[in-house]
């Protein structure tokens, strides 16, 4: 018989819209905002999707949207003392953490912690804790607020090295030091791609690395659990193709995984963690893991899980979130993803080709449904499986080539 009314126990939750409803505030709306409100609403969630401009992918599929300032405080707190939701879960790096912080502390859930959000959305936080804290292996680095500071700092490091804002998203700002004509152009194009208000760099040694992963790491009711590592190649610094699995020699799995639960136990709370990697020394062998960044939130390279695994990382994420347990997480075979990127700024951009597109054998088209676009910005991604993964490579990057973004 149904029960009368609800065990508390059971953490209970009512319909959309309902008196009960668990309620979660998306704080930044783009295209992987875009697959967790999916993922949260098969679930009977309800979403409030939040970013900086109207119309944003999620924000297309949320229950309701909000369009403000995210680095102003007190926008957020109206919020979230308008809307009252379950969790806040940021997805995006620019966001006032001062705030989330005091509402974490005034009894909010933030996802995965305040801290976590805080430490993450800048390269000094997460590399001061995981080199200097945990003992983790990272390139050497420097940080620098002048250009002064700057041109020390490479002098310390040496070339090439690799210039990033502390604070950014996509690759932007993110250049590598050759020669010694490449230096200007590097400060610059930092400062020009950071993100909030710091105008602070990193300059990290360059590691001569076989291949980058991200191990995707879900903290979860019943657990941690780790996906099967994806590879990806990025240009300009941001992300253009990524394949699972990667192939790693055994000791070097078990390396990363270390490292991974090293560094999502120090930063806490439940929820899915994209850790990127270095692996330096060939494929078959031992080979040397350099930690490099974790973002507290699916990660872009891991939409290749929506055609390659059982539950996708956004699935996951949700389920880590919803205190929801995790369980089997299996690899259905190699899969990739190839991005679809704008070839040029439009206010109304038009997609054509996808008929062509989806002839490719298992493929699948994911268009975000932006509503602007400007030179090389992410419009969609390609998804192809395969019998090995250089098959599902070469599924993608084909379907992902038959896709114009008209302007």
């Amino acid at each position: 018989m149904p029960l009368s009314k609800p065990d508390p126990s059971l953490n209970p939750w009512g319909a959309a819209g309902s008196s009960t409803s668990q309620r979660l505030l998306l704080l930044g709306a783009g295209e992987l905002g875009r697959e967790v409100t999916l993922e949260a609403m098969r679930l009977g969630l309800e979403v409030i999707a939040v970013d900086a401009y109207d119309h944003a992918p999620a924000m297309q599929m949320a229950h309701r949207r909000h369009v403000i300032d995210m680095q102003d405080g007190a926008q957020i707190r109206q919020l979230v003392e308008r809307e009252k939701p379950s969790w806040i879960v940021p997805e995006v790096e620019a966001i006032a953490t001062h705030t989330l912080v005091e509402l974490e502390q005034e009894g909010w859930n933030v996802v995965p912690t305040a801290r976590a959000t805080r430490l993450t959305m800048d390269r000094e936080g997460i590399r001061r804790l995981a080199a200097e804290a945990l003992a983790l292996r990272t390139s050497p680095y420097r940080f620098a607020e002048t250009e002064a500071e700057y041109r020390q700092a490479i002098a310390e490091i040496g070339l090439p090295c690799v210039i990033k804002p502390i604070m950014s998203s996509s690759g932007k700002g993110q250049s590598v030091v050759r020669t010694q004509a490449d230096i200007d152009g590097a400060w610059a194009y930092a400062l020009q791609g950071a993100r909030g208000k710091a105008q602070r760099v990193i300059v990290e040694g360059f590691v001569p690395f076989e291949t980058e992963i991200t191990l995707l790491t879900v903290r979860a009711k019943d657990g941690t659990y780790f996906c099967p590592p994806i590879g990806h190649r990025q240009a300009g610094g941001d992300y253009r193709e990524s394949w699972q699995p990667c192939p790693l020699h055994p000791d070097t799995w078990a390396e990363c995984q270390r490292m991974a639960q090293t560094i999502t136990d120090a930063l806490g709370g439940w929820g899915l963690f994209g850790v990127e990697l270095f692996i330096a020394g060939a494929i078959g062998q031992p080979q040397t893991v350099y930690f490099s960044e974790v973002s507290p939130r699916p990660h872009d390279t891991g939409m290749v899980t929506m055609v390659s695994q059982n539950m996708s990382e956004f699935e996951l994420h949700v389920r880590a979130i919803a205190g929801l347990p995790i369980g089997e997480i299996a690899l259905h075979q190699p899969g990739a993803s190839a991005v679809i990127l704008a070839p040029g700024d439009s206010t109304e951009p038009q997609f054509a080709g996808m008929a062509q597109a989806l002839t490719v054998p298992t493929s699948k088209l994911r268009l975000f449904g932006k509503p602007q676009c400007h030179l090389n910005r992410r419009m969609g991604v390609a998804l192809a499986l395969g019998d090995t993964i250089e098959q599902a490579r070469e599924r993608a990057i084909t379907c992902a080539s038959h896709v114009q973004v008209l302007l």
